[in-house]
């Protein structure tokens, strides 16, 4: 059995400050008479609420330096384990409610067809899955050139 990885006080102050942003952005309050800041900016230029994914995603990148070491032989099921158990919240949250109460006042099933299926949390659940795989396989220093690659091949694009 490994040691368990220490906690970072800063990575949970910036979790718990992306949750708090998220559901500033997610519940405005009147989306008729929307803030601004709260808005997704148009094509050019960035608000508060476009910082939020980005944000998690840092936070899940970061976090990966302290779990990752801590893992040892466990490393395949438990990375896994939490990108599936994140995939199925995220399911289960945009799957929800299941029923519904329909403009008759009858209580109707939901209609599966149109599920989202890759929501937030899927993304998050990828994107954790795929980073773990390639630092764990490349080592840190060739996940940050594949990174930088991955980034400029994109600005090229």
């Amino acid at each position: 059995m490994t040691a368990a990885a220490p906690r970072s006080h800063a990575l949970d102050a910036l979790r718990g400050g992306a949750v708090a942003l998220m559901i500033l952005v997610n519940n405005p309050g009147s989306w008729q008479h929307l803030f601004t800041p709260l808005a997704h900016a148009p094509w050019h230029g960035v608000t508060p609420t476009d910082l939020v994914f980005p944000f998690f995603l840092f936070a899940v990148g970061a976090s990966l330096a302290f779990t990752l070491p801590s893992m040892g032989r466990g490393f395949w099921p438990k990375v896994a384990q939490r990108a599936a158990l994140l995939f199925a919240i995220g399911l289960f949250l945009n799957a929800s409610p299941f029923v519904r109460w329909n403009a008759e006042g009858e209580l109707v099933l939901r209609h599966w067809e149109n599920l989202r299926i890759m929501g937030v949390l899927q993304r998050i659940a990828l994107a954790y899955f795929f980073a773990a795989v390639i630092v764990h396989g490349l080592g840190a220093r060739a996940a940050l050139r594949l990174a930088v690659a991955l980034l400029l091949g994109y600005w090229g694009a």
